[in-house]
């Protein structure tokens, strides 16, 4: 089942259960979903790829946004981005640790022959499509950097 059928499914069940705050989260989902498909070009087709793309882009904007909630002591907007985020995290793959994320790494610099950080772009790339969706790029890239300078 696609994404957008998972969602829609939710969405019932949120209607009927009256869970606002799944509700609220679905239909960002679905808003997102809406507009990839009527992109120039989309045909009103959302590959798996674009929807993983697409999902992250909403919980990376969701995360920017609760930070700065939690900076200015607001609360109650805070709360709002912390339950979207966690509607959100439902359909992305589940996350990698920071250990089993290191120890992953340390194997690409080793398959890439990095040995310091000229290479960073090289291991990045390689990190970057293998972990899609599994971790953050920034902690990725920090990560990557650390074990490039100390080797």
């Amino acid at each position: 089942m696609g994404l957008e059928q998972q969602v829609m499914e939710q969405m019932k069940e949120a209607m009927k259960s009256k869970n606002e705050a799944l509700l609220r989260g679905l239909r960002a989902i679905k808003a997102e979903i809406i507009k990839a498909k009527t992109e120039p070009g989309a045909n009103g087709v959302i590959t798996e790829d674009a929807e993983l793309k697409m999902l992250q882009k909403m919980m990376k904007s969701r995360k920017d946004s609760l930070e700065i909630y939690q900076q200015q002591n607001r609360s109650d907007l805070a709360q709002k981005e912390m339950e979207e985020i966690a509607i959100i995290e439902k359909f992305l793959p589940a996350q990698l640790s920071e250990e089993a994320l290191t120890e992953a790494l340390k194997q690409i610099i080793a398959q890439t022959g990095a040995t310091g950080m000229p290479d960073l772009g090289k291991v990045m790339g390689v990190a970057s499509k293998q972990f899609a969706g599994q971790a953050d790029g920034k902690l990725i890239a920090a990560l990557v950097k650390q074990l490039l300078t100390n080797g």
